[in-house]
């Protein structure tokens, strides 16, 4: 089974930001992760892989991106936005962790993250 894309101490720090109830975000959380999971090969060859490590891989794509996940899920413009702000929150942490929190905080100004959930099957290929 594939690992969680967004840490538990992230959930808590967003769902108090969000406009949805904190035990829906990782209701919500998960079926993303139920939609990403199984496109994780398509994510690797279409955008750029920016963290890798053997539970989480994290990419940045086009604006919009979320409002196509979100409609094919039907979720609610509050669902989407605290799901991005979780994918979003997820890659500032660990932008973070790995020194590189002002890169990333530079190319969300222009692109929307995406973390994926991995089952520790890594492709070792180099992060752009």
């Amino acid at each position: 089974m594939a690992g969680d894309p967004i840490e538990g101490q992230v959930l808590v720090l967003t769902a108090a930001k969000a406009s949805v109830p904190p035990k829906r975000l990782p209701t919500l959380v998960d079926q993303v992760q139920t939609l990403l999971g199984p496109a994780l090969e398509r994510y690797r060859r279409e955008y750029e892989r920016v963290h890798a490590e053997d539970e989480l891989e994290a990419f940045l794509v086009e604006w919009g991106h979320w409002d196509e996940l979100a409609a094919d899920l039907d979720l609610s413009e509050r669902e989407r936005s605290a799901v991005r702000r979780a994918h979003e929150e997820q890659l500032l942490r660990i932008g973070r962790r790995t020194g590189r929190e002002s890169a990333f905080e530079t190319a969300l100004e222009i692109r929307e993250p995406v973390c994926i959930g991995t089952d520790g099957d890594r492709d070792d290929r180099t992060e752009n």
